[in-house]
């Protein structure tokens, strides 16, 4: 199989079967973010316990790749501290924009990595990192975040 093939198909399965859609029971921090260029609107909420992040969800609708890109962030970050999270967030946005090539850089992102021609999309890049933003503005910034999701 191709691996743009192999790509679209990770994609479409993080789109249309989300693992991590839907609401987190008593979440320790909640940031809403918007894309207002394609009308992409999550809601990521993380429990983080010593600092490890030790669940995630988020709620919202939007384009395909935005919403397969942060079921691949919350699927990645779980189990990592919030700086690993952090620098992974880096590196996803990095490899988006072209600024990050390498490949062991690119294989840290696991199935995220799938997203790594949307850099050839200029209408797309904001959609696929709307997740990754909103998850670093929110433990960079944890003062930001609301204290829950609205209905």
């Amino acid at each position: 199989m191709e691996l743009k093939q192999l790509y679209r198909e990770i994609v479409n399965e993080h789109n249309l079967r989300p693992v991590h859609k839907g609401k987190l029971e008593n979440p320790d921090l909640v940031m809403r973010g918007i894309n207002p260029s394609c009308g992409d609107d999550i809601t990521l909420q993380l429990k983080v316990e010593n600092g490890v992040i030790t669940d995630g969800k988020y709620v919202g609708s939007g384009c395909a790749i935005s919403q397969a890109s942060v079921d691949m962030m919350v699927d990645q970050i779980i189990g990592k501290s919030k700086e690993e999270a952090i620098k992974l967030a880096g590196t996803f946005m990095g490899m988006i924009k072209g600024e990050i090539t390498d490949e062991e850089s690119i294989e840290s992102l696991d199935e995220a990595a799938s997203l790594q021609d949307v850099r050839h999309m200029p209408a797309r890049v904001k959609c696929a990192v709307l997740g990754w933003h909103t998850m670093q503005e929110m433990l960079e910034h944890p003062e930001k975040a609301i204290d829950k999701v609205e209905d």
